[in-house]
Protein backbone atom coordinates (compact mmCIF):
# COMPACT_ATOMS: atom_id res chain seq x y z
CA UNK A 1 0.00 0.00 0.00
CA UNK A 2 1.38 3.58 -1.13
CA UNK A 3 0.27 6.42 0.14
CA UNK A 4 0.16 9.12 -2.68
CA UNK A 5 -1.62 11.97 -1.38
CA UNK A 6 -2.68 13.66 2.02
CA UNK A 7 -5.03 16.60 2.72
CA UNK A 8 -4.62 17.89 6.05
CA UNK A 9 -7.30 20.55 8.21
CA UNK A 10 -7.59 21.76 11.67
CA UNK A 11 -5.46 18.80 12.67
CA UNK A 12 -3.56 19.01 16.10
CA UNK A 13 -1.15 22.76 14.79
CA UNK A 14 -1.75 21.60 11.05
CA UNK A 15 -3.82 24.15 9.85
CA UNK A 16 -4.16 23.31 6.20
CA UNK A 17 -1.75 20.66 4.46
CA UNK A 18 -1.79 18.96 0.84
CA UNK A 19 1.32 16.79 0.25
CA UNK A 20 2.34 14.39 -2.04
CA UNK A 21 4.30 11.61 -1.48
CA UNK A 22 7.37 9.25 -2.75
CA UNK A 23 6.54 6.29 -3.40
CA UNK A 24 9.63 4.93 -1.46
CA UNK A 25 11.33 7.58 1.35
CA UNK A 26 9.66 10.32 2.93
CA UNK A 27 11.06 12.94 5.27
CA UNK A 28 10.00 15.20 7.61
CA UNK A 29 12.94 17.80 9.02
CA UNK A 30 12.58 20.36 12.00
CA UNK A 31 12.61 21.42 15.89
CA UNK A 32 10.35 19.46 18.50
CA UNK A 33 7.19 20.43 18.76
CA UNK A 34 6.74 22.12 14.91
CA UNK A 35 4.44 19.44 13.89
CA UNK A 36 6.23 16.29 12.71
CA UNK A 37 5.04 14.21 14.72
CA UNK A 38 1.60 15.40 14.15
CA UNK A 39 1.75 14.82 10.38
CA UNK A 40 2.94 10.85 11.12
CA UNK A 41 -0.14 11.01 13.81
CA UNK A 42 -2.59 12.27 10.42
CA UNK A 43 -1.60 9.26 8.26
CA UNK A 44 -1.57 6.53 11.49
CA UNK A 45 -5.29 7.93 12.05
CA UNK A 46 -6.38 6.86 8.60
CA UNK A 47 -5.39 3.37 9.56
CA UNK A 48 -6.62 3.22 12.86
CA UNK A 49 -9.35 5.17 12.84
CA UNK A 50 -7.81 7.10 16.17
CA UNK A 51 -4.65 9.05 16.92
CA UNK A 52 -1.43 7.34 18.51
CA UNK A 53 -1.48 10.40 21.35
CA UNK A 54 -4.32 11.08 22.20
CA UNK A 55 -7.46 8.39 22.24
CA UNK A 56 -9.84 11.65 22.80
CA UNK A 57 -11.05 12.53 19.15
CA UNK A 58 -11.85 15.52 19.68
CA UNK A 59 -8.93 17.07 21.37
CA UNK A 60 -6.80 16.50 18.13
CA UNK A 61 -9.13 19.57 16.63
CA UNK A 62 -6.95 22.85 16.25
CA UNK A 63 -6.85 25.38 19.21
CA UNK A 64 -9.93 27.56 18.14
CA UNK A 65 -11.27 25.67 15.18
CA UNK A 66 -14.60 23.72 15.16
CA UNK A 67 -13.66 20.84 13.44
CA UNK A 68 -10.65 18.61 11.63
CA UNK A 69 -10.36 16.41 8.26
CA UNK A 70 -8.06 13.93 7.03
CA UNK A 71 -7.68 12.55 4.07
CA UNK A 72 -5.54 10.09 2.01
CA UNK A 73 -5.70 8.78 -1.51
CA UNK A 74 -3.92 5.25 -1.05
CA UNK A 75 -2.29 3.18 -4.41
CA UNK A 76 -3.01 -0.83 -3.92
CA UNK A 77 0.00 -3.40 -5.45
CA UNK A 78 -2.92 -3.84 -7.89
CA UNK A 79 -3.28 -0.84 -8.71
CA UNK A 80 -6.49 0.08 -6.97
CA UNK A 81 -7.04 3.51 -5.90
CA UNK A 82 -8.55 3.37 -2.18
CA UNK A 83 -9.86 7.42 -1.10
CA UNK A 84 -9.84 7.33 2.82
CA UNK A 85 -11.69 10.42 4.45
CA UNK A 86 -12.17 11.26 8.59
CA UNK A 87 -14.13 14.20 9.60
CA UNK A 88 -14.83 15.47 12.60
CA UNK A 89 -17.23 18.26 14.22
CA UNK A 90 -17.05 19.11 17.99
CA UNK A 91 -20.02 17.45 19.93
CA UNK A 92 -20.61 15.19 16.48
CA UNK A 93 -19.30 11.94 15.77
CA UNK A 94 -16.63 11.70 13.71
CA UNK A 95 -17.29 9.94 9.98
CA UNK A 96 -15.19 7.59 8.17
CA UNK A 97 -15.32 7.13 4.68
CA UNK A 98 -13.68 4.25 2.34
CA UNK A 99 -14.46 5.62 -1.55
CA UNK A 100 -17.25 8.04 -0.04
CA UNK A 101 -19.18 5.18 1.52
CA UNK A 102 -19.48 5.87 5.15
CA UNK A 103 -18.06 2.53 7.57
CA UNK A 104 -21.27 1.23 9.74
CA UNK A 105 -18.60 0.20 11.90
CA UNK A 106 -15.09 1.09 12.34
CA UNK A 107 -14.22 -2.44 13.75
CA UNK A 108 -14.59 -2.73 9.35
CA UNK A 109 -11.90 -0.39 8.60
CA UNK A 110 -8.97 -1.84 11.03
CA UNK A 111 -6.78 -4.21 8.54
CA UNK A 112 -7.53 -2.36 5.38
CA UNK A 113 -4.24 0.01 5.48
CA UNK A 114 -1.75 -1.81 7.56
CA UNK A 115 1.27 0.29 9.23
CA UNK A 116 3.78 0.06 11.77
CA UNK A 117 4.54 3.09 13.77
CA UNK A 118 7.92 3.48 15.90
CA UNK A 119 7.96 6.67 18.09
CA UNK A 120 9.86 7.61 21.96
CA UNK A 121 6.36 6.67 23.35
CA UNK A 122 7.16 3.27 22.60
CA UNK A 123 9.11 3.52 25.88
CA UNK A 124 6.16 2.16 27.83
CA UNK A 125 6.03 -1.31 26.34
CA UNK A 126 8.82 -1.82 28.68
CA UNK A 127 8.60 0.42 31.58
CA UNK A 128 4.62 0.52 31.86
CA UNK A 129 1.97 -2.11 33.03
CA UNK A 130 1.05 -4.89 31.03
CA UNK A 131 -1.89 -3.16 29.17
CA UNK A 132 0.61 -1.39 27.61
CA UNK A 133 2.10 -4.65 26.11
CA UNK A 134 -1.32 -6.68 25.65
CA UNK A 135 -2.21 -3.42 23.77
CA UNK A 136 1.03 -4.08 21.16
CA UNK A 137 -0.18 -7.93 20.55
CA UNK A 138 -4.03 -7.27 20.12
CA UNK A 139 -3.01 -3.57 17.55
CA UNK A 140 -0.78 -6.38 15.77
CA UNK A 141 -3.41 -9.54 15.59
CA UNK A 142 -6.07 -7.46 14.85
CA UNK A 143 -4.66 -5.71 11.86
CA UNK A 144 -4.54 -9.57 10.37
CA UNK A 145 -7.15 -10.95 11.86
CA UNK A 146 -11.26 -9.91 12.08
CA UNK A 147 -12.19 -12.87 13.89
CA UNK A 148 -9.71 -12.08 17.26
CA UNK A 149 -10.50 -8.48 16.70
CA UNK A 150 -14.57 -9.07 16.97
CA UNK A 151 -13.79 -11.82 19.73
CA UNK A 152 -11.64 -8.88 21.87
CA UNK A 153 -14.80 -6.43 21.50
CA UNK A 154 -17.53 -9.33 23.04
CA UNK A 155 -14.95 -10.37 25.54
CA UNK A 156 -14.52 -7.26 26.77
CA UNK A 157 -18.25 -6.09 26.89
CA UNK A 158 -18.83 -9.21 28.90
CA UNK A 159 -15.63 -8.32 30.94
CA UNK A 160 -17.42 -4.67 31.53
CA UNK A 161 -20.73 -6.56 32.54
CA UNK A 162 -19.18 -8.46 34.75
CA UNK A 163 -17.31 -5.82 36.86
CA UNK A 164 -21.04 -3.86 37.17
CA UNK A 165 -22.07 -6.85 38.90
CA UNK A 166 -19.00 -7.26 41.38
CA UNK A 167 -19.39 -3.81 42.41
CA UNK A 168 -23.54 -3.86 43.30
CA UNK A 169 -23.85 -3.75 47.15
CA UNK A 170 -26.80 -6.50 46.92
CA UNK A 171 -25.97 -9.61 45.85
CA UNK A 172 -25.33 -10.04 42.11
CA UNK A 173 -27.90 -12.37 40.27
CA UNK A 174 -26.47 -15.93 39.85
CA UNK A 175 -27.79 -16.55 35.94
CA UNK A 176 -26.41 -13.18 35.14
CA UNK A 177 -22.93 -14.04 36.62
CA UNK A 178 -22.40 -17.02 35.30
CA UNK A 179 -23.73 -15.81 31.72
CA UNK A 180 -21.04 -13.57 31.22
CA UNK A 181 -18.32 -15.54 32.89
CA UNK A 182 -19.17 -18.24 30.07
CA UNK A 183 -18.51 -15.57 27.62
CA UNK A 184 -15.66 -14.40 29.36
CA UNK A 185 -14.05 -17.70 29.48
CA UNK A 186 -15.17 -18.82 25.71
CA UNK A 187 -13.93 -15.38 23.84
CA UNK A 188 -11.03 -15.32 26.14
CA UNK A 189 -9.49 -19.11 25.21
CA UNK A 190 -10.00 -17.63 21.68
CA UNK A 191 -8.08 -15.03 21.94
CA UNK A 192 -5.49 -16.92 24.32
CA UNK A 193 -5.03 -19.06 21.21
CA UNK A 194 -4.41 -16.71 18.94
CA UNK A 195 -2.22 -14.63 21.09
CA UNK A 196 0.22 -17.83 21.82
CA UNK A 197 0.15 -18.55 18.30
CA UNK A 198 1.31 -14.83 17.57
CA UNK A 199 3.85 -14.89 19.96
CA UNK A 200 5.63 -18.82 18.83
CA UNK A 201 5.95 -16.90 15.27
CA UNK A 202 6.66 -13.55 16.22
CA UNK A 203 9.85 -14.62 18.50
CA UNK A 204 12.29 -15.98 16.48
CA UNK A 205 11.75 -13.21 13.43
CA UNK A 206 12.26 -10.29 16.75
CA UNK A 207 15.29 -12.14 17.78
CA UNK A 208 16.85 -12.09 14.35
CA UNK A 209 16.06 -8.41 14.01
CA UNK A 210 17.52 -7.32 17.59
CA UNK A 211 20.58 -9.88 16.56
CA UNK A 212 21.34 -7.84 13.21
CA UNK A 213 20.69 -4.53 14.77
CA UNK A 214 22.74 -5.25 17.71
CA UNK A 215 24.81 -7.26 16.03
CA UNK A 216 25.15 -9.90 17.83
CA UNK A 217 26.18 -8.56 21.18
CA UNK A 218 23.28 -9.74 22.73
CA UNK A 219 20.33 -12.08 23.63
CA UNK A 220 16.80 -11.25 24.26
CA UNK A 221 13.46 -13.08 24.70
CA UNK A 222 9.88 -12.74 25.13
CA UNK A 223 7.73 -15.03 26.87
CA UNK A 224 3.95 -15.04 26.98
CA UNK A 225 2.05 -15.12 30.62
CA UNK A 226 -1.79 -15.81 31.20
CA UNK A 227 -4.11 -16.82 33.23
CA UNK A 228 -5.32 -19.37 30.63
CA UNK A 229 -2.31 -21.30 31.54
CA UNK A 230 -3.71 -22.30 35.26
CA UNK A 231 -6.31 -24.58 33.35
CA UNK A 232 -9.79 -24.15 31.69
CA UNK A 233 -10.31 -20.27 32.43
CA UNK A 234 -13.82 -20.57 32.96
CA UNK A 235 -12.47 -22.28 36.29
CA UNK A 236 -10.01 -19.80 36.76
CA UNK A 237 -12.37 -16.43 36.77
CA UNK A 238 -15.39 -18.87 39.46
CA UNK A 239 -12.47 -19.71 41.33
CA UNK A 240 -12.40 -16.57 43.40
CA UNK A 241 -15.38 -14.84 42.32
CA UNK A 242 -15.85 -14.16 46.04
CA UNK A 243 -12.04 -12.01 46.12
CA UNK A 244 -13.24 -10.41 42.69
CA UNK A 245 -16.54 -9.19 45.06
CA UNK A 246 -14.63 -7.87 47.41
CA UNK A 247 -12.15 -6.16 45.41
CA UNK A 248 -14.94 -5.18 42.77
CA UNK A 249 -13.52 -5.91 39.39
CA UNK A 250 -12.45 -9.21 37.93
CA UNK A 251 -8.43 -10.43 39.08
CA UNK A 252 -8.26 -13.33 36.25
CA UNK A 253 -8.67 -13.00 32.81
CA UNK A 254 -6.71 -12.46 29.44
CA UNK A 255 -7.78 -8.56 29.97
CA UNK A 256 -4.25 -9.77 32.61
CA UNK A 257 -1.88 -11.32 30.35
CA UNK A 258 1.20 -9.96 30.18
CA UNK A 259 4.81 -9.96 27.64
CA UNK A 260 7.78 -10.64 29.62
CA UNK A 261 10.75 -8.62 27.94
CA UNK A 262 14.34 -10.03 28.81
CA UNK A 263 17.75 -9.33 27.85
CA UNK A 264 20.55 -11.97 28.81
CA UNK A 265 17.77 -13.92 30.44
CA UNK A 266 16.49 -11.05 33.05
CA UNK A 267 13.35 -8.79 32.88
CA UNK A 268 14.77 -5.82 30.20
CA UNK A 269 13.17 -2.97 32.39
CA UNK A 270 15.70 -4.00 34.81
CA UNK A 271 18.68 -4.42 33.22
CA UNK A 272 18.49 -2.47 30.01
CA UNK A 273 20.44 0.63 29.02
CA UNK A 274 18.98 3.56 27.19
CA UNK A 275 20.88 2.04 23.87
CA UNK A 276 19.41 -1.56 24.77
CA UNK A 277 15.73 -0.78 25.35
CA UNK A 278 15.86 1.74 22.37
CA UNK A 279 17.51 -1.28 20.29
CA UNK A 280 14.63 -3.84 22.00
CA UNK A 281 11.71 -1.35 20.98
CA UNK A 282 12.77 -0.49 17.44
CA UNK A 283 13.49 -4.49 16.89
CA UNK A 284 9.77 -5.31 17.96
CA UNK A 285 8.13 -2.53 15.55
CA UNK A 286 10.57 -3.98 12.61
CA UNK A 287 9.33 -7.69 13.07
CA UNK A 288 5.77 -6.67 13.60
CA UNK A 289 6.57 -5.05 10.03
CA UNK A 290 7.74 -8.27 8.70
CA UNK A 291 4.83 -10.63 10.59
CA UNK A 292 2.26 -8.14 8.94
CA UNK A 293 3.41 -8.11 5.82
CA UNK A 294 3.38 -12.18 5.42
CA UNK A 295 -0.24 -12.20 7.17
CA UNK A 296 -3.51 -11.13 6.73
CA UNK A 297 -4.10 -9.15 3.23
CA UNK A 298 0.10 -9.85 2.54
CA UNK A 299 0.07 -6.06 1.97
CA UNK A 300 3.08 -3.83 2.46
CA UNK A 301 2.51 -1.92 5.60
CA UNK A 302 3.05 1.37 5.87
CA UNK A 303 6.50 1.96 8.32
CA UNK A 304 6.19 5.38 10.29
CA UNK A 305 9.53 5.96 12.45
CA UNK A 306 9.14 9.09 14.56
CA UNK A 307 12.64 10.37 16.01
CA UNK A 308 14.12 6.48 16.24
CA UNK A 309 17.81 7.05 16.37
CA UNK A 310 18.30 9.04 19.47
CA UNK A 311 20.19 7.42 22.39
CA UNK A 312 21.60 4.87 19.73
CA UNK A 313 25.45 4.23 19.10
CA UNK A 314 26.77 5.41 15.31
CA UNK A 315 27.37 1.36 14.71
CA UNK A 316 22.90 0.82 16.09
CA UNK A 317 21.95 3.99 13.33
CA UNK A 318 23.98 2.33 10.74
CA UNK A 319 22.60 -1.10 11.06
CA UNK A 320 18.67 -0.25 11.33
CA UNK A 321 19.74 2.32 8.33
CA UNK A 322 20.98 -0.90 6.15
CA UNK A 323 17.64 -3.06 7.19
CA UNK A 324 15.19 -0.17 6.16
CA UNK A 325 17.11 0.96 3.21
CA UNK A 326 16.55 -2.78 2.12
CA UNK A 327 14.02 -4.01 -0.96
CA UNK A 328 11.63 -5.79 2.19
CA UNK A 329 10.29 -2.31 3.61
CA UNK A 330 7.79 -0.50 0.98
CA UNK A 331 6.74 3.50 1.67
CA UNK A 332 8.71 4.78 4.62
CA UNK A 333 7.85 8.04 6.35
CA UNK A 334 10.64 9.47 8.81
CA UNK A 335 10.97 12.71 11.67
CA UNK A 336 14.33 13.77 12.87
CA UNK A 337 15.82 17.26 14.18
CA UNK A 338 19.08 16.11 12.90
CA UNK A 339 19.28 16.37 9.27
CA UNK A 340 23.01 13.68 9.59
CA UNK A 341 20.72 11.18 10.66
CA UNK A 342 18.35 11.75 7.04
CA UNK A 343 21.42 12.40 5.24
CA UNK A 344 22.81 8.66 6.21
CA UNK A 345 19.89 6.98 5.27
CA UNK A 346 18.95 8.98 1.37
CA UNK A 347 22.96 7.84 0.95
CA UNK A 348 22.23 4.34 1.19
CA UNK A 349 19.07 4.65 -0.67
CA UNK A 350 18.75 3.32 -4.81
CA UNK A 351 15.00 4.86 -4.36
CA UNK A 352 13.00 8.60 -4.93
CA UNK A 353 12.50 10.34 -1.82
CA UNK A 354 10.71 13.85 -0.53
CA UNK A 355 12.07 15.90 1.93
CA UNK A 356 9.86 18.21 3.54
CA UNK A 357 10.51 21.39 6.17
CA UNK A 358 7.66 21.36 9.06
CA UNK A 359 7.98 24.60 10.93
CA UNK A 360 4.83 26.11 13.10
CA UNK A 361 2.34 23.68 11.67
CA UNK A 362 3.33 24.21 7.96
CA UNK A 363 5.17 22.28 5.59
CA UNK A 364 7.20 22.85 3.05
CA UNK A 365 9.33 21.33 0.18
Amino acid sequence: MILKKLAVLNYKNIAQAELEFSDKINCFIGQNGEGKTNLLDAVYFLSFCKSATNSIDSQNIRHDEEFFMVQGSYEREDGEVEDIYCGLKRRQKKQFKRNKKEYKRLAEHIGLIPLVMVSPSDSELISGGSEERRRFMDMVISQYDREYLESLVRYNKALMQRNVLLKQEEEPDEELMALWEEMMAQEGELIFAKRTAYIEEFIPIFQDIYSRISMGREKVGLSYVSHCQRGPLLDVIRRDRAKDRVMGYSLHGVHKDDLEMTLGGFLIKREGSQGQNKTFLIALKLAQFDFLKRTGSRTTPLLLLDDIFDKLDADRVEQIVHLVAGDNFGQIFITDTNRDHLDSILAKMNHGYKLFRVQGGEVSL
